[in-house]
């Protein structure tokens, strides 16, 4: 496979999340998080999955280690677990929690492999969330606290580090319209979650920088396509770019929130931003991370409400998931950015990959990754500085709302054995992985 651009130190890599994975939620000290109490809720999750033992990763991490080293691996991008290390999201810290993060640390590096640890990944403490969660603008001061505990514990081991994952995921599905945790339905009074979330990252990154690290954030992107050339499309299309994209990259990469008029009056921040915020949300990045699945096609309105409204992709491969398999979309998204943002900094694909059927053969796995991978290569070529590729995922997991019917793993994990067993994808990036770093 030619992919002729990507440069010689890539980061070839997976990515993980701890709620998904970990399992042991009532061990070693660990408090409850938003995803303990949504999933006890009947009728939150699929079939009433939880992620109460998912892939029962905090005792079988060696294991997974294991699989990482022959998967040639070389970074790893997994979540730590905020209520683990601060049972109430502050105060006293659970060292067991923090020793478990030091084993997977040291693991990862007598192997060869880069620990990439996102800090927060939706498992915001349940204690932070009964006192508003991310509407209050206090969880972003406790966030950074957090973030100075676990940078002392791991910075002198661990260089690169993410902030948040997908904040813009968190807020529509978790504070929107309440389908994932904690399942609130704010809808457009969630806004304020936007920029607590970027307050959070701002304040966090003055911690680790002041610890000589690097800082990253993991953005959840979209290529939008107007469903037509009319002008109702088009201005519909904008006002969903503006939403999904600019809200979550402007602050970081302009310093200034895009103008959301078009979401009507009440479509505010609510007052929460404050003088100094947008400067320390707008620190210079040392990369972007950019999680990709699909574009999104929006057609104008035809009922009242948000000024767009989605209208399906046809004509393209579907995944299990019902996602349109579109990977020059990746492409376009790259090239928009480094258009829209001149100082777009290096980027690494933090998430990118497709729910199958679930057998260990998988052949349309290893066709989406390997015509991702192209489309990234082409990127490269028209000027994007890509350093990194991390698939989602190394193991099937707790996905969500979906419980563990969506397969979006390397390896296939039997929820009621744990047996993991290598798909065919597996040995396919293994062997890319081997091929590409020979050169």
């Amino acid at each position: 496979m030619d992919l002729d651009h990507l440069p010689k130190d890539f980061v070839w890599g997976a990515s993980t999340a701890s709620y998904q994975i970990e399992g042991a939620v009532e061990e070693d000290g660990r408090g409850p998080s938003v995803w303990d109490t949504f999933t006890a809720r009947p009728g939150t999750v699929r079939d009433g999955h939880t992620g109460a033992v998912a892939c029962d990763h905090y005792h079988r991490y060696e294991e997974d280690l294991a699989l990482m080293a022959e998967a040639g691996l070389t970074g790893y991008r997994f979540s730590i677990a905020w209520p683990r290390v601060l049972p109430t999201g502050a105060g006293q810290v659970n060292a067991r929690g923090l020793d478990f993060y030091d084993r997977l640390v040291d693991g990862l590096l007598a192997r060869g492999i880069e620990p990439v640890p996102t800090l927060f990944h939706w498992d915001l403490p349940q204690a932070l969330e009964d006192e508003g969660g991310w509407t209050n603008r206090d969880t972003a001061h406790r966030f950074a606290e957090y973030t100075a505990i676990v940078a002392d514990r791991l910075g002198d081991r661990v260089r690169r580090w993410i902030t948040l994952n997908e904040p813009f995921v968190h807020m529509v599905w978790g504070y929107g319209l309440g389908v994932h945790a904690p399942g609130r339905a704010l809808f457009l009074d969630a806004l304020p979650v936007a920029h607590h979330q970027l307050l959070a990252h701002g304040l966090a990154s003055g911690e680790l920088r002041a610890r000589g690290l690097e800082v990253m954030i993991a953005n959840n992107c979209t290529p939008v396509w107007p469903a037509s050339d009319s002008a109702g499309d088009r201005a519909a299309a904008d006002a969903y770019d503006t939403l999904h994209n600019r809200l979550f990259n402007d602050p970081l990469l302009k310093g200034t929130y895009p103008d959301l008029s078009a979401y009507g009056a009440d479509a505010t921040l609510g007052g929460s931003v404050k003088d100094g915020d947008l400067d320390l949300i707008s620190a210079p990045l040392d990369a972007l991370g950019i999680n990709y699945y699909n574009p999104t096609r929006i057609q104008a309105p035809t009922s009242e409400g948000l000024p767009f409204e989605e209208d399906p992709i046809e004509g393209y491969r579907r995944t299990a998931f019902d996602w349109p398999v579109v990977p020059d979309g990746l492409r376009e998204l790259l090239v928009t950015l480094k258009d829209r943002y001149p100082a777009l900094p290096p980027v690494h694909i933090t998430e990118n990959g497709c729910s199958t059927d679930g057998a260990i053969h998988d052949p349309d796995r290893i066709d989406y990754l390997a015509t991702h991978l192209q489309a990234v290569d082409a990127a490269i070529a028209q000027g994007v500085d890509v350093r990194g590729y991390f698939t989602w995922t190394l193991l099937d997991n707790f996905e969500w709302a979906e419980g563990y019917h969506q397969r979006f793993g390397l390896v296939h994990v039997d929820h009621e054995t744990q047996l993991r067993t290598p798909r065919s994808s597996f040995t396919w990036y293994r062997d890319l992985i081997r091929e590409q770093r020979r050169g």
